[in-house]
């Protein structure tokens, strides 16, 4: 027999903002074993139920993984239900309304070389403690050798289409073309039917049989130069496209130009009259310009924080909603929408910004709603495989002195009149440009986020930012020691 709690503490593996992330060689079956057996003992001291739904993403380690965590709960008298690979909204929904708990075998946008896992609670996702107790839960099993087949159930797909199909007419989308860029996301067989079943005329792009991680935060020139190509060819209203695992959006205009995730969720939030939000310190502050609510909840970044504010925020105010600068839009409360009852769905969801925001483009083109949005303008970068460690040396070394790494960051003629500390180190500048630099959570990245007046003054911070970073970190790394450990 081994112990969860001894396998979890040597594994390298460890919960990140959404999930337990790591190198596919750190999940090994124990590894996967010990996170199902421990998960499924922290659920049953609040929950009762005998199965465990699982699914997976396109990822070539996804499959072996679930395998593995269905071989561990077997030893403990819980069966599975494998939903094969679909979108991880599609396993949260059909978990709360199955009222299991379920595991997603994901990585979302991270390389393929890695990969993640997120639980799911009856009631939606768990929560930082949820992920403490899991860490510190002490569960007994065999060792995992043999790997069971698993047999697809098609009942979540089926749901998760139900949702959107049952809530949206056959004609809400109708007379509007929509290009769906399929890479390897985990919903690309469900969205042309889904998309065509509403009435929207659908070419499918570029589908991959090799796993892309699509960053929907951190879009590639490649994906950039793509979407503007594809929207001179088809003369679409708008390309349509995900995450790796299906929960954080990718939507352009009709001239091709990506939207930026949080500028999606506003949108979204205003249609469906949301009162109060919860969003990542890391937004657009054309969020609070809007004046389109009556609150506004700043969190750290990660779907576990925002989901955290909605209970308070429940208790004050009518609807609830929550979405991220990724694009992931987190349903806090049932709402009414054409006539229909739409349920919560207290987990990032990509379909849900989407279809509100193509629905209203067929009176309202995207670009024009995005430019009657107050002109804030935010990019976002990161720096790949840069260690925690050094993200923490430079964000310890603003946080001591953020005037002098504003003078070392190239900025000359401005000062810092405000940090905010909630997720890495955030400054505002006397001339209204924000700059945030934090680690990321689920991959070995320091991030950098830039609000400006225009998107261009964005992007030329975000490049000189992080280029003047990557020129000083050896210096500060020989200086404070870091080097050979």
């Amino acid at each position: 027999m081994i112990s969860s709690k001894i396998v979890l503490s040597e594994s390298g593996v460890s919960f990140g903002t959404s999930g337990a992330r790591g190198l596919v060689s750190q999940f090994t079956p124990n590894v996967c074993g010990a996170f199902a057996v421990a998960f499924a003992r922290v659920m049953q001291r609040s929950f009762v139920f005998s199965e465990i739904a699982i699914a997976v993403d396109n990822r070539p380690s996804s499959y072996a993984m679930a395998q593995s965590c269905a071989s561990a709960l077997n030893q403990i008298g819980i069966a599975t239900t494998y939903y094969g690979v679909i979108p991880t909204p599609a396993l949260a929904y059909t978990s709360m309304q199955e009222d299991v708990p379920a595991i997603m075998v994901t990585g979302s946008h991270i390389p393929f070389d890695r990969n993640g896992l997120k639980f799911y609670r009856p009631d939606g996702e768990i929560s930082k403690q949820d992920e403490f107790l899991i860490l510190d839960n002490e569960t007994n099993f065999q060792p995992v050798v043999s790997l069971p087949n698993l047999v697809i159930n098609e009942a979540a797909a089926s749901y998760y289409c139900e949702r959107y199909s049952s809530l949206f007419s056959s004609s809400s989308l109708e007379g509007l073309h929509i290009g769906i860029y399929e890479h390897s996301s985990a919903g690309r067989d469900l969205y042309p039917n889904l998309f065509r079943g509403l009435g929207a005329k659908v070419t499918c792009l570029e589908r991959s049989d090799e796993f892309v991680p699509i960053d929907t935060e951190a879009v590639s020139p490649l994906d950039v130069q793509k979407a503007l190509d594809w929207s001179r060819k088809y003369n679409f209203d708008a390309i349509f496209s995900t995450d790796g695992d299906g929960d954080r959006p990718l939507v352009s205009d009709e001239n091709g130009n990506w939207l930026r995730g949080d500028i999606l969720g506003l949108l979204c939030s205003k249609e469906l009259n949301i009162e109060a939000l919860a969003v990542p310190v890391s937004c657009n502050t054309s969020i609070e310009l809007s004046g389109y609510f009556k609150h506004i909840q700043r969190t750290k970044i990660g779907s576990p924080y925002v989901i955290a504010e909605f209970e308070n925020l429940s208790s004050n105010y009518r609807t609830v909603a929550g979405f991220e600068a990724n694009g992931g839009f987190l349903l806090g409360c049932d709402v009414e929408l054409n006539g229909e009852v739409l349920k919560a769905l207290p987990t990032r969801d990509a379909l849900l910004p989407a279809f509100i925001l193509l629905a209203k483009s067929k009176t309202v083109k995207i670009s024009q709603q995005v430019n009657a949005l107050p002109l804030r303008y935010t990019h976002s970068d990161r720096i790949k495989n840069f260690e925690r460690s050094k993200s923490k040396l430079v964000i310890d070394e603003g946080k001591n002195s953020p005037e002098l790494m504003l003078r070392s960051l190239g900025f000359s003629n401005v000062s810092v009149v405000e940090t905010d500390e909630t997720d890495g180190l955030r400054m505002v500048l006397s001339n209204n440009t924000i700059v945030h630099l934090r680690p990321s959570g689920n991959a070995p990245e320091l991030r950098c986020y830039v609000e400006a007046a225009s998107f261009e003054l964005a992007k030329e911070i975000v490049e000189r930012v992080l280029s003047k970073i990557i020129q000083t970190t050896e210096y500060l790394e020989a200086s404070s020691g870091i080097r050979g450990h």
